[in-house]
């Protein structure tokens, strides 16, 4: 491709409502240009990374034995009020209705789509497993949507579904994704970890999330550097203390504490270490049938994991409770309550692992302006339910038992769930057994963002000077920088038929052909990504001599014309 050929521009700054690094750096380099909020056109250059990475998940999916087709994106709203889901899935679900007052989706995901076209055609165990997948253009209509291509409303996907005569059988294609999905990031060029995560609202009994790591990404990653575990955050177990709690050894006591409502400012107040406060969550459950108005008690220095809490049974789906509910039931303004002499008749307590094993802690009195320390369960207060409810810390034991939690930040490109029979069962998709029996088939959901995968690649590999993409995905391998194409024939016969010793060799080269300051040139290709730079001028070619300079080199390197073509072979093969 030669520049003066190809539609593509650059921008000196980013847009002032750009927010992360990939963003800026799409706009920059004339990738996408912004349609409408979290709705972008992706241009020439932009959709050349976009087709690659797509490519690459294509063939890997058909070698694993998946079968493409494409599903529409327009979806009837009866497949999503069979499921369950009109109601459940939310504003983010755009509904429309066409000229004869039909209701209509535009498809999120096709979890529905695909088990009606299996339902309707697959009716036997002989016909079981079949996996189908297709890359489509997938909408959800986010409340706010940010970060350029990260959180778009309109996004690539890569979406696959199995389905199954047995489970069993599920889990063997479960973990042939699971390794296409680690096939596909390593030759994509990216850095990443596969973690065990929660089902959320896609439901089933098992998941794993795959992330690019980057230090703006949205997750925490919990991850052990001496064994393969590795979790995201909210799944991740927080193991109880190997200590036992130890005996008290103080008398409860009523100290004041005027204005202190934090836990860091009561720790500091009393001059203790904040690991021994005990902090009280009010929360109140949102099940239907149970109202329950609980306390849940962490230590001072820890978080709550808002997923963990939502699994106890007594409490289930919950919300923080309002002032006036805190002082319904405690009596007190929040930032001054406590577990001792509540009515747990009328309040639950779920106490975290590691509060469960504190001795003499200290935690709020229900009387605004005082908080009580030598607190000990058994003794002043009953002891708790105790759960795993808090957030794990760099630190933290592993739950294999082979080392230390470290956290690392990650974006999640690609998810794997083990659906089972959730939409099977509900839009009665079936099959007869070996026996004539009627069956539900279990079902397997493998999703990857391949849009997506582009603004991580940035977010992991950028400089200042711009873009630094793996060779996998980069627009071109190779750029031609000529110096005075247009003013020394030496330097353009030299380019052209450099230029075309590469594309009949194969390979994906860019000729800057363009009438620019060979500063501007500079610039530009490193702004775009390219990762390997020939520079052709005049005093080069009276030594037979060719400028490279690799995208992430500090220095250029001379090299021989003549063996420049396999120089840069051994380059690219390398990469």
């Amino acid at each position: 491709m030669r520049t003066s050929q190809f539609f593509f521009s650059t921008l000196k700054e980013a847009p002032a409502d750009a927010e992360v690094i990939s963003q800026k750096m799409m706009l920059r380099a004339g990738y996408i240009k912004r349609a409408a909020a979290g709705i972008y056109t992706w241009m020439p250059l932009g959709l050349r990374v976009l087709r690659k990475v797509e490519n690459v998940v294509r063939e890997e999916m058909n070698d694993a034995g998946a079968l493409e087709l494409l599903m529409p994106a327009v979806q009837p709203a009866e497949l999503w009020q069979e499921s369950g889901r009109w109601e459940q899935y939310g504003p983010e679900l755009l509904r429309f209705k066409d000229r004869h007052q039909r209701e209509f989706v535009i498809g999120p995901t096709h979890e529905e789509v695909i088990t009606d076209v299996v339902r309707r055609d697959v009716k036997s165990y002989r016909q079981l497993p079949i996996h189908l997948y297709q890359i489509q253009t997938k909408f959800r209509d986010e409340i706010r949507p940010r970060f350029g291509v990260m959180r778009g409303r309109e996004f690539l996907m890569k979406d696959g579904y199995s389905f199954h005569a047995s489970f069993d059988d599920l889990k063997r294609e479960y973990g042939n994704m699971y390794e296409t999905y680690s096939r596909i990031f390593t030759r994509l060029g990216l850095k990443f970890r596969a973690v065990a995560a929660d089902t959320g609202s896609i439901g089933g009994t098992g998941s794993h999330e795959f992330h690019v790591l980057a230090d703006s990404g949205e997750d925490d990653i919990a991850f052990c550097p001496d064994s393969d575990y590795a979790a995201n955050v909210e799944l991740a177990e927080a193991l109880a203390p190997a200590t036992q709690r130890a005996a008290p050894g103080k008398a409860m006591e009523k100290i004041a504490t005027p204005g202190k409502m934090a836990c860091a400012d009561v720790a500091a107040f009393l001059a203790v270490d904040l690991c021994k406060i005990v902090k009280s969550i009010a929360v109140v459950s949102e099940e239907e049938d149970n109202k329950t108005f609980a306390l849940l008690l962490l230590r001072g220095d820890h978080e709550l994991n808002e997923i963990k809490a939502s699994k106890i049974a007594a409490l289930g789906a919950f919300r923080f409770a309002s002032e006036s509910e805190v002082q319904e039931h405690l009596g007190c303004i929040p930032g001054f309550i406590g577990p001792v002499a509540v009515d747990r008749e009328k309040i639950a307590v779920f106490a975290d692992r590691s509060v469960a094993a504190m001795s003499d802690f200290i935690c709020g009195a229900n009387t605004a302006g005082f908080h009580l320390t030598g607190v000990n369960f058994g003794r002043d207060l009953p002891e708790p339910e105790v759960f795993d409810i808090r957030n794990v810390v760099a630190g933290d034991p592993s739950p294999d038992g082979k080392g230390k939690l470290e956290i690392c930040r990650g974006i999640e490109v690609g998810h794997i769930f083990q659906l089972r029979q959730k939409y099977a069962e509900a839009l009665n998709c079936c099959y007869l057994d070996e026996n004539g029996k009627n069956q539900i088939m279990e079902m397997g959901c493998y999703g990857i963002g391949v849009s997506r995968i582009v603004g991580s690649a940035i977010e992991q590999g950028h400089d200042e000077r711009g873009i630094v993409l793996p060779a996998a995905i980069a627009p071109f391998a190779v750029c031609i920088v000529p110096m005075g194409y247009h003013k020394s024939e030496a330097v353009k016969v030299a380019a052209d038929e450099f230029y075309a010793c590469l594309k009949k060799a194969g390979i994906d080269v860019v000729l800057d052909d363009r009438n620019e300051r060979p500063g501007v040139m500079f610039a530009d290709m490193e702004l775009i990504g390219i990762p390997h730079r020939i520079v052709i001028g005049e005093r080069g070619l009276k030594d037979g001599q060719f400028e490279y300079k690799a995208r992430t080199d500090s220095e250029a390197t001379m090299l021989a014309q003549a063996e420049a073509l396999t120089f840069l072979q051994g380059k690219l093969c390398g990469s």
